[in-house]
């Protein structure tokens, strides 16, 4: 029976929670398998560990702590950037995610705070999931 190594290419089911048993991810729902290359550095740490010595068919539960998941918080990952930046009729909502272009590249972050005074609003660069240990149920589809 084959079962994963490093360099292997897989297919994967999965579901996602959090501690409290909240789904914030399933392959199922999207009606499509997860594709990659194990040892890629494309998938978060623990979730590439994981599946190394999984065979076809086989599901595992495992839990991950921040730091082989997305990684802890990081207070520097907030960003004070001039509303102008936005353009005009921007409407700047709390806890909003939003997408944009900076000096290293494309970026998503999530509005911090707003500072209406100063002209200014937070950006919160942090990875949504960054800081939460993580539940994954992993299915394994296909060995290539």
């Amino acid at each position: 029976m084959k079962t994963v190594t490093t360099g292997n290419n897989v297919a994967v089911h999965y579901v996602g929670t959090f501690e409290d048993g909240t789904e914030f991810d399933n392959s199922h729902t999207r009606g499509s398998t997860l594709e990659f290359e194990v040892g890629s550095g494309r998938m978060i740490k623990g979730f590439d560990d994981a599946v190394v010595g999984m065979t076809e068919g086989e599901t595992k539960t495992i839990s991950l702590k921040p730091d082989t998941a997305y990684g802890h918080r990081l207070e520097e990952a907030i960003q004070t950037v001039p509303m102008a930046a936005f353009g005009p009729g921007f409407k700047f909502e709390l806890g909003e995610m939003i997408q944009g272009n900076g000096p290293q590249g494309p970026f998503i972050a999530k509005i911090h705070a707003v500072e209406e005074e100063q002209q200014e609003v937070q950006l919160d660069m942090n990875h949504p999931l960054a800081g939460k240990s993580l539940n994954f149920e992993i299915q394994m589809v296909k060995i290539q």
